[in-house]
């Protein structure tokens, strides 16, 4: 069976690593809608501030007012039912109760967009994001460049000092260029990870 976009309310993730654009493909969603003369309403987490403290803001510099919350029940306080769409960005720094909330809003005849990285620093799934992704109507995975050979990059590099991350490292870390390069498969690189072939004899 078809989905019937003529009955509102569904789930649309935008993912992919450090600089594919994931920001900005948002913005463009949310401008479609003030076109359309939607209500809508825009939240981030209330952590990332690296360019703005409530505004979302893509590392292009493109940017939209939004809501700063710390919890994702924060965005029920904010809106009623005539706020027709609601947009998040960064979504992956939310806890797993987002994914009930994006559920809850969707069932509810509330279109939801949200953004965010789909793997962590290391190359494994963000828990909140892999739940998402399997929820949503729509999926739009984006690739960047990676800056080490200049093919589709899909990862997320954390550097420190320069240097590849450690495994063990912690999973959050905020920041930019100077924490973070996109890079492909293969030159992704992660300090003392387990080996896939080690992996595979587990299986």
């Amino acid at each position: 069976m078809l989905f019937d976009i003529r009955k509102e309310g569904w789930i649309e993730v935008i993912c992919g690593p450090m600089f594919a654009g994931k920001t900005e493909e948002l913005i463009r969603r949310i401008h479609r809608l003030e076109y359309a003369k939607r209500k809508y309403m825009v939240f981030k987490p209330i952590i990332d501030n690296r360019y703005d403290k409530t505004d979302v803001v893509s590392h292009s510099g493109v940017n939209h007012g939004a809501i700063a919350i710390a919890s994702p029940r924060d965005i029920l306080q904010h809106i009623d039912h005539t706020v027709e769409a609601v947009a998040i960005d960064e979504v992956q720094f939310f806890d797993e109760d987002i994914v009930i909330i994006c559920e809850y809003l969707a069932m509810n005849g509330t279109r939801v967009v949200v953004s965010g990285l789909d793997m962590d620093f290391s190359g494994e799934p963000f828990p909140v994001m892999k739940e998402l992704l399997v929820r949503a109507e729509f999926v739009t995975k984006l690739t960047a460049i990676c800056m080490k050979c200049g093919a589709p990059a899909t990862k997320s590099q954390r550097l420190i000092n320069g240097k590849p991350a450690r495994f063990d490292d912690p999973i959050i870390l905020v920041g930019a260029s100077e924490s973070y390069e996109a890079r492909c498969r293969h030159c992704h690189e992660v300090a003392d990870r387990p080996n896939i072939l080690d992996r595979l004899k587990e299986i």
